[in-house]
């Protein structure tokens, strides 16, 4: 990207006048990552909502920043303060939103409160700033030429086996968070579905004073984290090899499809037979599964 070095208008931090919504990002470790111009829009807020209280008023603290009343806004009251936080800034307010660490919805709070603001035709501004995603991908020595982010796998269940799948047949590196205590858990399932020795680097406290970066195979990873993890983590996966086009089109497909499902197979168990028979990623037969049945198909159940 090319930088103009022209500044917004508006404040130093880069606010316009007459009320905006200012996403901060913010150190997700290191305090010394909190940006000149973050400070700046801290500073000038009229109201601060963050996800935990106490963690934000440690970070103004450290910022030398007072005076700021501060709103919580967390997992389990965003849809709560949408309508506060929209009619603040549609009132003339400065309204900064921050997460505890990072961007705000990047698997964070905030989303919705910043598709509600842009809807209603009002100023939202981010501040950029540290971001766990970008730091593991690029301290991870995979290729990061192309990149997803799929945040955090689904606990349990069949929503969970469904995105291990697309996770598996994915040609890019992946970024995902994990929970320390499942961590070991999650690599043994990508061992199973990726394949044992896909390459997979596991990024801990990034920032931190104990920041550590495993690198190894997937197998190794989960008997590695069986030792027990400890802190934030992040993992970052190599993507899979690209499978050569075998030549068979979405219309032999949708036939395939048809066939399994006329005979009352469920649309998960259809779309692994499909796969595994014509030699086809399973993601690009379920992407297929998903129009046919958008487009008015008779609907077949996942279970």
């Amino acid at each position: 990207m090319t930088d103009t070095g022209d500044p917004a208008p508006g404040d130093g931090a880069g606010v316009p006048a007459g009320g905006a919504l200012v996403v901060v990002g913010t150190p997700i470790g290191n305090l010394g990552d909190l940006s000149p111009r973050a400070v700046a829009a801290l500073a000038s807020a009229d109201v601060l909502y963050c996800e935990d209280t106490r963690h934000s008023r440690k970070l103004l603290s450290h910022a030398g920043i007072t005076g700021i009343p501060l709103r919580s806004l967390h997992e389990h009251n965003e849809g709560d303060r949408v309508d506060e936080v929209v009619a603040a800034v549609a009132a003339g307010r400065t309204v900064a939103l921050v997460s505890d660490a990072g961007m705000p919805a990047v698997s964070d709070p905030g989303a919705r409160v910043i598709a509600a603001a842009a809807g209603a035709g009002l100023d939202v501004v981010v501040v950029p700033g540290p971001s766990a995603v970008l730091t593991a991908l690029v301290a991870s020595g995979l290729p990061t030429d192309r990149f997803c982010f799929e945040g955090f796998l689904p606990r349990s269940g069949r929503d969970r086996t469904e995105r291990l799948a697309v996770v598996a047949d994915e040609v890019r590196t992946t970024v995902l968070f994990e929970a320390p205590g499942r961590v070991a858990a999650t690599l043994g399932d990508l061992a199973a579905v990726c394949g044992a020795d896909r390459r997979v680097v596991v990024a801990r406290e990034l920032t931190k004073l104990h920041e550590e970066l495993w690198r190894g195979t997937l197998a190794d990873g989960a008997a590695w984290a069986d030792r027990g993890v400890r802190g934030e983590v992040v993992l970052v996966l190599e993507g899979a090899p690209p499978v050569a086009d075998p030549g068979v089109d979405d219309d032999q497909l949708a036939r395939a499809l048809t066939a399994h499902l006329d005979s009352g197979e469920r649309t998960r168990g259809a779309v692994d037979e499909v796969a595994a028979r014509l030699g086809v990623p399973r993601r690009r037969v379920y992407e297929l599964a998903l129009r046919m049945k958008g487009g008015g198909g008779r609907g077949h159940g996942e279970e």
